[in-house]
């Protein structure tokens, strides 16, 4: 892959809208931790305080984190070797890369969005996954996000569903304008990329919140066949894994948008409340990937958890090369 040159400047305005007004530290402070309880309360409203029990990580040689870049400390392209049983070798070395949570908005401006898709393009997957949230609160932000989404190229096509702020502003409008602009949209169904004979579904749900309906995304998919679902929340985990989905694909939860030393993100510091909301994981015969995503909601900043654009080798699963231990998968 050709070395990636271009620093992305997407999100300086977050960082200039970060930097508190002359005033009182008193204030500025009083105002930060009522946001922070703001972030806490609404994501443990999302999430709860449970997390999905523990399980063996055999067979997590399943994924291999290759390297990272990171473009002007502000987007990170992580590389990620995703290995499928049954996946037709005419599929090895399909490249998927993953935009979430733009959140288009005062917050994330036109030329943010715009160095994001630049970024994507750059990488000339033969996938574009987009996972949700394009919007925050307002309409007007629909189709200035969608022209712009519009310009991405993926060989195979893109490919979106959405997220709970695009069901709270107007899923319908979010839809249709997502559709002008050439982008398929997968509400609770599936499509199929063919090539040399051979084909792989992709299907797509409605946010959980609202009428997601995977049995209805996954009617007429094979059993035992390689799939691949879009996701907004990884919640479905459980489900997929018992429909014996191959690989998810989610957002939402920004990877806990704010990581601070010792204290850790809303969903707290250890593994195990963080399974399942940053990263790559594993559930039974179910891979997932939740990405830290682009945009950001409630504080209009990130630390220690920069935005994220994933990108995927996929291959086929050669069990007479599976490593004995489970690989790292930072992101």
């Amino acid at each position: 892959m050709t070395p990636l040159r271009h620093a992305s400047s997407g999100t300086a305005s977050l960082e200039r809208a970060a930097h508190p007004r002359p005033g009182g530290i008193g204030t500025g402070a009083r105002k930060l931790v009522r946001h922070w309880d703001r972030l806490v309360e609404r994501w443990s409203r999302d999430f709860g305080s449970s997390f999905v029990e523990d399980y063996s990580f055999a067979g997590a040689e399943r994924h291999r984190a290759l390297h990272r870049r990171v473009y002007d400390g502000r987007i990170e392209v992580t590389e990620h070797r995703i290995r499928l049983h049954n996946l037709p070798e005419n599929f090895r070395g399909l490249r998927i890369v993953q935009l979430s949570d733009i959140h288009h908005s005062l917050f994330l401006p036109f030329h943010a969005v715009l160095d994001a898709v630049s970024l994507a393009n750059r990488l000339k997957p033969d996938v574009i996954a987009l996972t949700g949230d394009f919007v925050t609160y307002s309409r007007a932000y629909i189709e200035p996000v969608a022209a712009i989404l519009g310009t991405l190229r993926a060989r195979h096509g893109v490919f979106a569903v959405l997220g709970n702020h695009d069901f709270r502003v107007d899923a319908g409008e979010v839809t249709r304008a997502l559709e002008r602009h050439a982008i398929e949209v997968l509400r609770n169904r599936h499509t199929l990329i063919r090539h040399a004979g051979h084909s792989l579904p992709i299907a797509g749900i409605d946010d959980l919140g609202y009428s997601a309906d995977l049995s209805r995304a996954l009617h007429g998919i094979r059993p035992g066949a390689p799939s691949i679902l879009l996701s907004h929340n990884p919640k479905i985990i459980r489900r997929a894994a018992h429909c014996q989905v191959s690989l998810v694909l989610s957002g939402h939860t920004h990877g806990g948008q704010i990581n601070l030393p010792f204290a850790g993100t809303v969903f707290g510091r250890s593994p195990e409340r963080m399974r399942f909301k940053s990263g790559w994981d594993r559930l039974g015969p179910t891979q997932i990937y939740v990405s830290r995503g682009i945009g950001t909601v409630v504080l209009p900043l990130r630390v220690r958890c920069p935005a994220e654009i994933p990108h995927f080798h996929l291959q086929p699963y050669d069990s007479s090369r599976a490593a004995p231990h489970r690989l790292s998968a930072e992101s």
